[in-house]
């Protein structure tokens, strides 16, 4: 995949380019390469991280999560016991998301089948 621009960064991934920038300022995406002209561009990593980023935001995740999600990805050496920490409680998250996601089909259901 070649280089491309923020702007077309933003149409592949469907993420505004005010918020690429933001995730920029958070150090949620790494400093892109700049062209000669200083404009910045990506490559299929950062659309990778972006892709992830926006799955994660998309089922609310908070931002603290999402970094320490990333950090595990860049830091496969990190203390055992720490990652291990981290990946449950996100897993626990997960888990009770889906259990309230469960819930919600149910009454869904309910409603199609009063109707």
């Amino acid at each position: 995949m070649s280089l491309m621009t923020i702007g077309k960064l933003s149409g592949a991934t469907g993420v505004k380019v005010t918020t690429i920038r933001y995730y920029e300022s958070i150090d949620l995406l790494d400093e892109p390469e700049r062209s000669a002209s200083g404009q910045r561009l990506y490559g299929a990593a950062a659309v990778e991280r972006l892709g992830f980023i926006r799955h994660a935001r998309d089922l609310g995740f908070p931002v603290s999560a999402i970094r320490e999600l990333i950090s595990l990805q860049v830091d496969p050496g990190r203390d055992c016991d720490l990652v291990d920490q981290i990946a449950r409680r996100q897993l626990g998250e997960v888990r009770r998301r889906l259990t309230q996601l469960e819930a919600l089909e149910a009454e869904l259901k309910r409603m199609i089948t009063a109707c």
